[in-house]
C-alpha cells in the first residue's frame, strides 16, 4: 500500500516536459529516434492529448490481501476519493482445464473517478505566446487555398462555431496553417483585423484591394438560404496574413503525431509540430522564439 501511494505521489508531480524526457530516454535505449508525438500517433492513431498526466489511477495487483490493506483501500477510495483499487487474479483447475479469474476489491462503478488534476501546472506544453494553429477548409465550391496562398489570408465561416475562434487571432500572431486531411501548407504572420468577406480589404503588391473585386477561385458568400436559416452569422471572415513560407496544397507536409484540431484557430503548443513544420519550411525558430 505504501509503495503504490509512493508511486502515485511521484506520478502526480510529472510535468509534460518530464514525461517527454522519460519517453526520449526509453526510445533511445531501444535504438529508436521518433518523438513521443510521432510514436503515440503510430500506436494509437491520433495526436497525444494537449495535457499529459491529467489523471492517474492506482492499482494493486495481488492474489490475496490482508484485512488491514482491505480497510485502508476502502477508506481511501470511498472516504477520500483516492483512485485506488485492488485487482485480484486467481488460478483454478477443473477437470484438466486451467482458469485465470479476475475480480476487483471495489466495484469499478463505485470507485472514485481520477482527479482532473487541478494542481496540474506544467502538464500542458508551454505556449510561447505567438504561435497559433489555423485550420483552412479547402473544399470544392467553398474557400480555396490557391486564393489564400496568392493573396495572403486565412478564412472561416458557415456559422459562429467556425468563425469565432478565427476572429480571435491577434495582429502579429504567427499562424501554422493546416488543410484538414491534407497537411500543413504555410506559416505566416497575421497582418490585419478580421473582416467579413464583403468588407475585406487585402494588400496586393503594395495596393489595397477589396477582396470581392479580386479574381477568386473560391466562393466566400453564404447562400441566402443558409444565411437566413437560423439567424446565425454565416458570413466568411477573412484574416489578412503575410506568408513567411507557404506551398501549394500538393506540397503539404504531414507526419504522424502532428497537431490537428477541429477549431478554425487555437493556440499551438505542440513543439513537435512547430519544430518539424518550421524545419520543413526553412523557418528560423531561434528568432521566432526570441
Amino acid at each position: 500500500m505504501a509503495q503504490v501511494l509512493d508511486y502515485g505521489s511521484w506520478v502526480q508531480a510529472l510535468t509534460n516536459e518530464h514525461i517527454r524526457d522519460i519517453y526520449t530516454s526509453y526510445a533511445r535505449s531501444r535504438g529508436q529516434a521518433e518523438e513521443l508525438d510521432e510514436a503515440f500517433a503510430l500506436r494509437f492513431g491520433g495526436s497525444p492529448p494537449e495535457a499529459l498526466n491529467s489523471t492517474h489511477a492506482l492499482t494493486i495487483v495481488a492474489s490475496e490481501i490482508d484485512a488491514a490493506t482491505e480497510r485502508i483501500v476502502t477508506y481511501l477510495a470511498s472516504g477520500f476519493q483516492v483512485p485506488v483499487n485492488v485487482l485480484f487474479f486467481r488460478y483454478f483447475e477443473d477437470e484438466g482445464r486451467a482458469y485465470l479469474a479476475r475480480t476487483w476489491l471495489i466495484d469499478e462503478a463505485e470507485t472514485a473517478a481520477p482527479s482532473a488534476g487541478t494542481k496540474g501546472r506544467g502538464k500542458q506544453e508551454p505556449w510561447n505566446g505567438i504561435d497559433w494553429y489555423v485550420s483552412f477548409g479547402d473544399e470544392p465550391g467553398s474557400r480555396s487555398w490557391d486564393d489564400a496562398l496568392r493573396y495572403g489570408f486565412v478564412s472561416a465561416g458557415g456559422g459562429e462555431w467556425f468563425s469565432r475562434t478565427l476572429r480571435s487571432l491577434p495582429i502579429g500572431a504567427r499562424v501554422f496553417t493546416h488543410i484538414p486531411k491534407v497537411g500543413y501548407v504555410g506559416v505566416g504572420t497575421v497582418s490585419g483585423e478580421p473582416q467579413p468577406f464583403e468588407d475585406a480589404v487585402l494588400t496586393i503588391d503594395g495596393y489595397s484591394r477589396p477582396m470581392a473585386d479580386l479574381p477568386l477561385k473560391g466562393t466566400y458568400r453564404p447562400t441566402p438560404a443558409s444565411a437566413e436559416a437560423d439567424g446565425q452569422d454565416r458570413r466568411e471572415w477573412i484574416v489578412p496574413v503575410t506568408w513567411e513560407q507557404a506551398a501549394p496544397r500538393e506540397q503539404a507536409l504531414w507526419r504522424p503525431g502532428f497537431f490537428a484540431n477541429q477549431n478554425s484557430a487555437c493556440k499551438l503548443r505542440a513543439r513537435f509540430t512547430i519544430d518539424e513544420v518550421s524545419r520543413h519550411f526553412g523557418i528560423d525558430q531561434d528568432s521566432a522564439d526570441a
